[in-house]
């Protein structure tokens, strides 16, 4: 895109990459933003099929504009500020959720070369930019002085943390196996992973398949979806760390909630399940662009979410922790030394 600018319009090279980088941004921004609209639909009508209603069927065709009218609702609701709020960071707290939510996307590959930012360090530079959400988390908690709020904080805090944890020896397992760091590399590194067996995807691996179960359901506890949606909790806390906040500030963090769960189900179906790559190896499956099986993956993974939240009743805090310190942790742990000892034997011919 920058020769673009660059030759055909006739821009300087600075300028044709400034613009180039914008526009590769909004190409990303403006329909996530559209898919996050939708996908809170695509929920609602999940739990309510599972729960035999008939979900949201009034606002447009077949109710498909009924998220675009609760949006519209919070805009034009007047922003609240408690008066005994910290104003300043009160305010800048769901924009570093929705801002972080949306960083992170700049890695991901969404079909061979169509990236923002095709880094080498990628994966760390996912584990480093989602981890800053929870920085928004603390902050909209503390700023609302108040107190549930600030008890819902401390436990997302606590819950991001724990889980991050897991999540990285996990994806130590993933960038062992694939020898790469950069998001594209490993997608590629899933391709025909049997020479007997034409599959693409490091979870059709038996000894990543483990790592995948935990990496999704740490990707649950990591977005504070049920069943581990403990800052939530409505008979402890009221409404969590946002109870304080009203019109758009609350649908910063709301927009910035499903922008995470769609950038889990992204990493899920990236790491684990061939990115942009058909399920089988063959050859007319490729005929298919890229992106569609990619979008295929995330919303399957998505409609996983929906299914757990639906019907999985919610974990005690203890349990939570425990399931993250005491099993994930030693378990993806003792991964990490068994895949390297078998990639050592397998590289070295011991």
């Amino acid at each position: 895109m920058t020769d673009f600018f660059n030759h055909t319009v006739g821009m300087s090279y600075d300028w044709a990459w400034f613009v180039a980088t914008i526009v590769g941004i909004l190409v990303i921004a403006l329909p996530l933003m559209l898919a996050v609209a939708m996908i809170i639909y695509a929920d609602r009508k999940i739990w309510a099929a599972m729960a035999l209603r008939r979900g949201p069927n009034v606002v447009g065709p077949f109710g498909l504009l009924q998220s675009f009218a609760d949006g519209l609702k919070v805009f034009l609701q007047e922003t609240i500020v408690p008066a005994a709020a910290n104003r300043v960071l009160f305010l800048l707290a769901p924009i570093i959720t929705f801002t972080v939510a949306l960083i992170v996307w700049a890695v991901i590959p969404f079909q061979a070369g169509v990236v923002l930012a095709d880094i080498n360090v990628g994966l760390l530079y996912v584990l480093a930019a989602s981890s800053l959400g929870v920085y928004g988390i603390i902050l909209s908690g503390w700023a609302s002085n108040s107190k549930y709020p600030f008890y819902s904080a401390l436990r997302a805090a606590a819950q991001m943390v724990s889980y991050e944890v897991a999540i990285g020896f996990v994806l130590i397992s993933v960038v062992l196996w694939a020898g790469t760091f950069n998001l594209s590399g490993i997608v590629e590194a899933q391709r025909a992973i049997y020479r007997f067996l034409p599959v693409n995807g490091f979870g059709f691996n038996p000894l990543l398949f483990p790592m995948a179960v935990v990496f999704l359901i740490s990707a649950l506890a990591e977005t504070q979806r049920a069943p581990f949606d403990l800052t939530e909790a409505e008979s402890e806390l009221v409404a969590g760390y946002q109870t304080e906040y009203s019109s758009m500030s609350f649908a910063l963090f709301w927009l910035g909630e499903y922008a995470n769960v769609l950038l889990m189900c992204a990493l899920n179906a990236t790491l684990f399940w061939g990115g942009w790559l058909p399920p089988i190896d063959w050859a007319p499956l490729y005929y298919v662009p890229g992106i569609i099986w990619l979008f295929a993956k995330i919303l399957f993974f998505f409609f996983v979410f929906s299914w757990i939240k639906a019907t999985v009743p919610r974990y005690r805090y203890d349990q939570l922790m425990r399931l993250g310190w005491k099993v994930f942790l030693p378990l993806s742990l003792f991964w990490v030394f068994l895949v390297s000892g078998v990639l050592m034997i397998h590289r070295v011919g011991l």
